[in-house]
């Protein structure tokens, strides 16, 4: 699985559309003319190596992308001492709803927009 988005489609948005800050991040986009690559990642989840890649590209440690505010952070005890990168992607394949959002991947990178605006910080400089 690609994570840097088809020919056509130069910027993906890892969305869901019932997230507040992944509707703002998208309508940012597209109000800068971007017509992203929209991958709603509960109804098609990523695979083992996309993750993999998608937070390898971020440069981040897996606990980044983990949303820890859901039940099932807590409930596998992911928060836990010793608990590995592997173990960590392994969960957010098994459910998808632990992988934070919206990510988003550009030529310029690929980052957690969190706040919204931090979507500004992948795209070329506006003239």
């Amino acid at each position: 699985m690609r994570i840097e988005g088809t020919q056509k489609h130069m910027v993906t948005i890892y969305h869901n559309p019932r997230c507040g800050t992944s509707r703002n991040t998208l309508a940012l986009l597209q109000e800068r003319g971007v017509q992203p690559e929209v991958i709603e990642y509960l109804k098609t989840p990523l695979n083992r190596a996309a993750l993999q890649a998608l937070i390898a590209a971020m440069g981040v440690p897996a606990i980044d992308v983990v949303r820890s505010k859901e039940a099932v952070f807590a409930e596998l005890k992911l928060g836990e001492p010793g608990v590995t990168d592997d173990q960590l992607i392994d969960a957010m394949v098994a459910h998808p709803i632990l992988m934070n959002r919206p990510i988003v991947t550009t030529p310029l990178g690929a980052g957690l927009c969190r706040p919204a605006e931090t979507v500004l910080e992948l795209l070329p400089a506006q003239p």
